[in-house]
């Protein structure tokens, strides 16, 4: 019975030791976790940002950068901030930029302007840059119009007289946070100052009433409001530069009277080649009427001829008129030839 007994003791020993060796290798697994991530917690402790050690594991098991989202709580604490872990973990996963959003919201606050954690986080979700958007919201951007990678140095359009007028215009605009998500861009800004441009200048009198007056451009833009369903608000408009061009109405005057000269020419020519037509058919008929009269002629001796042979002709009437065809003939001869149409026949 002591050998049953000391066998029984002996087992038990046995798992004493298995469960003491278990629980050492827990506590350094634990041990070796914590002290990952000891430095993250001392920095949040003393930060008063509330982050505790098992948010830290939680953040490692959930696959996000405890750096990150540490780092993050404690200047948004530090700025006065009131956000959760939370919060910045779930944008953390939905691929957002942290840091960059907490930069923004930090710099919108020292300028007084409105921005919420939702707002600011869909604005970046969105692709949007939220810290250019608040930097430019407090300290306005010029915009050059024409862009200058456009390839164009001037806006260019033409007055009520003819000229041509180039100019070029600087625009000061300041983001709009509310509508930087879904509004229109840079370019849009450009493309309606641009037509806003040329809208005045065609609508100016003369040339000279825009260059006396520039500023006549920047209000007449500056009123169609332009920023309407942009991510900006227009400050001001100037005119950076004002020059004249050529004279596109004289330009214009002189093609349109060259052409009306081709045109003019070639109904001229048109008209001369139905008049040579015309005049063909003329001599055309000048000689058949002319062949008319020859065969008319060839029939006179005929008829002469069945005169005499029905008796309706005598002898003395055929000398008569032989007579009076000397005697006209000799009296043309005498008054020269008869000025008539020109024979092409015998050409």
């Amino acid at each position: 019975m002591t050998c049953a007994m000391a066998a029984i003791l002996a087992e038990g020993f046995q798992w004493w030791w298995l469960l003491i060796a278990v629980a050492v290798i827990v506590a350094i697994v634990f041990l070796a976790m914590i002290g990952r991530f000891i430095k993250l917690w001392i920095q949040a402790y003393f930060a008063r940002a509330e982050v505790t050690m098992f948010d830290l594991i939680g953040m490692s098991l959930r696959k996000v950068n405890p750096q990150v989202i540490v780092l993050s709580k404690i200047r948004a604490v530090q700025a006065g901030l009131q956000l959760t872990t939370r919060d910045m973990e779930s944008h953390y996963l939905s691929g957002g930029r942290v840091p960059n959003v907490i930069t923004a919201l930090i710099a919108a606050d020292r300028a007084n302007i409105e921005l919420t954690w939702k707002t600011a986080t869909a604005i970046d979700l969105a692709g949007r840059d939220i810290l250019d958007a608040v930097q430019t919201s407090v300290n306005p951007k010029v915009i050059d119009c024409p862009n200058p990678t456009s390839g164009r140095a001037t806006i260019d359009a033409v007055a009520k007289d003819g000229i041509q007028v180039k100019a070029k215009a600087r625009v000061t605009v300041r983001a709009n946070i509310e509508r930087l998500v879904g509004g229109a861009t840079e370019e849009t800004i450009v493309a309606r100052v641009g037509e806003g441009i040329v809208t005045t200048i065609g609508s100016a009198e003369s040339y000279k009433q825009v260059l006396e007056n520039p500023d006549l451009i920047s209000k007449k833009v500056l009123e169609k409001g332009l920023d309407a369903g942009t991510a900006f608000e227009i400050l001001s408009i100037d005119i950076a530069d004002v020059d004249v061009g050529e004279n596109v109405g004289a330009k214009l005057q002189a093609d349109q009277a060259e052409a009306d000269k081709r045109r003019f020419q070639a109904e001229a020519e048109k008209r001369r080649a139905m008049a040579l037509a015309r005049e063909q058919e003329m001599q055309a008929q000048v000689r058949e009427n002319r062949a008319k009269v020859v065969l008319a002629e060839a029939e006179i001796p005929q008829a002469i001829a069945e005169s005499f042979r029905k008796g309706n002709l005598g002898i003395m009437d055929y000398y008569r008129l032989r007579n009076i065809q000397a005697d006209t003939q000799m009296r043309e001869n005498i008054a020269g030839p008869p000025a008539g149409p020109k024979d092409d026949t015998k050409s």
